[in-house]
């Protein structure tokens, strides 16, 4: 899930389409057409699924890296329009067991937080069992009571020892029982002769489980542990879950949700995942995204809808859901994600296809470190703005930049494109590179299956 993580395998199953583009000035005119094109499909699918998820990540290092917060997540509107929150990311430690790091614990759920940052206006007391962003998290749900909560074990970065925890029918079983006492049950560590923590302390904050091993079949961080049956372990791991929540279920009286997250390529998906590992699983978010990037040094989008005949590469957000659809991942389980990010490009020549499929000099840099920077932050740039509606593709030229992105347009048709095949939804990485909640705006109006006004922010 980090945007600035290392090179992707490719797909080798496009679907290509011819489009006109609609450019400069004109893109900013016109991107309201293309919203307006796709809400129009999904108005005449009203007879599709019922439940569609509206799911984004939350990254809880932003917290105190970019001063994005759970409060913020109210403040923009995005919680009144998602069904399931993300909490990225759970960690393994090196014997297989979920643990929160020390230098996780003030953050996550020892802060105090005043009244002007919290939620519900209120601070918190010094000797309160619970405080941090997992106690504003628990006041958000409280607020939106329709909202689910899942807490996503691993990431690029954090997905270490994921093997290790998977590898053995006894590791397994702790690995699963450690991260639902953890993580469900709420038994937090007290740490640090502070008053937080205990039995039960986070009990309710999440009622579902996130799995984002990346990756099972390898191909993942360089520091990942790896087995050779990883692939056949993870469809272990992933019964391993759904056997021991099913008992939580009959102990606590209510459902919990279990997902994994998928990667954007048929070639990890082949290597990674048997068909059987997404039975047991209530819904799977497929990374729409990274796609290509500066790790390649011709420009292209990585996150294109359809993979158009000026757009490299020929891999697309429908070659990636086609991919798991004929791997055996039930279309009303298969969650489409989108960037709430751009890839970037400098030292790209001029020339008559606006800068696709051209030959940069490097990556460029935005506030998310070199060729990856937000929504937000490409919103507020200037520029030359392009858009592709056919292919639901986007980009800006800055001088000699060159950006791939996503806008409530491309996520417009993203949603149309859901609806109109029976899909279960949509999901954002990740909310604080939209901190407007314009993106999930746009997600939830493109998947709203009641067709009536839009009265929420």
């Amino acid at each position: 899930m980090d945007p600035a993580s290392a090179q992707r395998r490719r797909s080798r199953a496009p679907h290509t389409r011819t489009g006109r583009l609609l450019l400069g000035a004109g893109a900013a005119a016109l991107t309201a057409v293309l919203a307006a094109g796709a809400l129009a499909a999904v108005d005449a699918l009203r007879s599709g699924p019922s439940t569609v998820h509206r799911i984004a990540y939350f990254a809880d290092w932003n917290t105190a890296a970019r001063g994005y917060s759970i409060a913020d997540v109210a403040d923009s509107g995005a919680a009144a329009r998602l069904t399931r929150l993300m909490w990225a990311f759970g960690e393994i430690d090196a014997q297989g067991r979920c643990h929160i790091p020390d230098d996780a614990a003030w953050e996550l759920y020892q802060r105090r937080y005043d009244a002007a940052g919290s939620v519900d206006g209120r601070a918190d007391s010094y000797g309160q069992p619970l405080a941090g962003g997992l106690n504003q998290l628990r006041k958000l749900r409280e607020q939106h009571p329709d909202l689910g909560a899942s807490i996503s074990l691993g990431g690029w970065n954090t997905s270490t020892h994921f093997s290790t925890a998977a590898r053995t029918e006894r590791s397994r079983e702790e690995f699963v029982s450690s991260c639902l006492d953890l993580w469900l049950r709420g038994d937090l560590p007290v740490r640090d002769g502070e008053p937080q923590g205990g039995r039960g302390a986070a009990a309710g904050v999440f009622d579902g489980v996130d799995l984002d091993w990346e990756w099972p079949g390898g191909d993942g961080h360089a520091d990942n542990v790896e087995h050779p049956e990883d692939r056949r372990n993870f469809t272990l791991l992933v019964r391993e879950f759904r056997r021991q929540l099913d008992a939580l279920e009959r102990e606590t009286g209510r459902e919990y949700t279990l997902s994994a997250s998928l990667p954007g390529d048929t070639g990890r998906m082949e290597a990674g995942y048997e068909a059987e590992a997404f039975e047991p699983l209530d819904l799977a978010t497929v990374q729409g995204y990274d796609l290509t990037g500066p790790w390649s040094d011709v420009t292209g989008h990585h996150a294109q809808l359809y993979a158009g005949e000026a757009a490299a590469p020929a891999e697309s957000v429908h070659s990636a859901v086609q991919g798991y659809l004929g791997h055996g991942l039930p279309a009303e389980k298969l969650v489409v994600g989108f960037p709430g990010f751009g890839r970037g490009w400098r030292g790209v020549p001029r020339s008559p296809s606006f800068g696709r499929g051209e030959t940069a000099e490097a990556p460029a840099s935005g506030e998310y470190g070199e060729d990856a920077a937000s929504y937000a932050e490409l919103q507020r740039r200037d520029g030359r703005r392009f858009l592709d509606p056919v292919n639901a593709a986007y980009w800006l030229v800055d001088g000699g930049e060159w950006w791939s992105y996503d806008t409530p347009a491309t996520v417009a048709a993203k949603g149309a494109y859901v609806r109109e095949r029976g899909l279960g939804g949509l999901m954002l990485w990740n909310l604080d590179m939209d901190p407007e909640g314009e993106l999930v705006r746009a997600m939830d109006t493109s998947l709203d299956p009641g067709g009536g006004p839009d009265t929420r922010r």
